[in-house]
């Protein structure tokens, strides 16, 4: 692949109109944005005793309005249960979570944060509220909804093409 030394490798994709390389584009960008949300949430989290990881637990627990199970959870985030579960303990050792029976499942603990851990997601909340209306000044909002409808197709597509565990 040549391309004029003038251009960037982001205009020349965009230049040619190749789909599948303007796809490529996009990933790698959600590949290193997703290191510095990562980054700004650990930074965000960190006077709370956490990470983003377990922040991104705490928001799937929060945003369902109700307890879950850990397969419920995974699958709402896109992980393993294993991975979950494992910051699962971990919240559980630090008060943040709790466990409550299951009407449905006698082994499958419904997960719920404690009264210590809203207020530490709230805490946490207010904190990255602030930095996204930073992050989000000068942002067009009808762009910020094309890159949602198009990220929203994009998990689609490639949870759809998903290889057997």
């Amino acid at each position: 692949m040549s391309f004029d030394n003038k251009l960037s490798f982001r205009q020349y994709v965009v230049m040619k109109h190749d789909r599948a390389e303007l796809l490529t584009s996009l990933s790698l960008t959600i590949f290193r944005t997703n290191g510095a949300l990562i980054a700004a949430g650990d930074a965000l989290t960190a006077s709370f005793g956490l990470s983003s990881a377990r922040w991104q637990v705490m928001g799937a627990i929060a945003l369902a309005g109700h307890p879950l199970t850990v397969a419920q959870i995974a699958r709402n985030m896109g992980l393993t249960r294993q991975g979950v579960q494992r910051l699962i303990d971990e919240l559980e050792r630090q008060g943040i979570i709790g466990f409550e029976d299951n009407p449905h499942h006698k082994r499958a603990k419904l997960v719920r944060l404690t009264a210590q851990g809203e207020t530490a997601y709230a805490g946490i909340m207010q904190q990255w509220n602030a930095l996204a209306a930073k992050l989000a000044e000068g942002m067009d909002a009808e762009r910020l909804t094309t890159a949602i409808g198009c990220l929203e197709q994009l998990a689609a597509g490639l949870d759809d093409n998903r290889l057997p565990d």
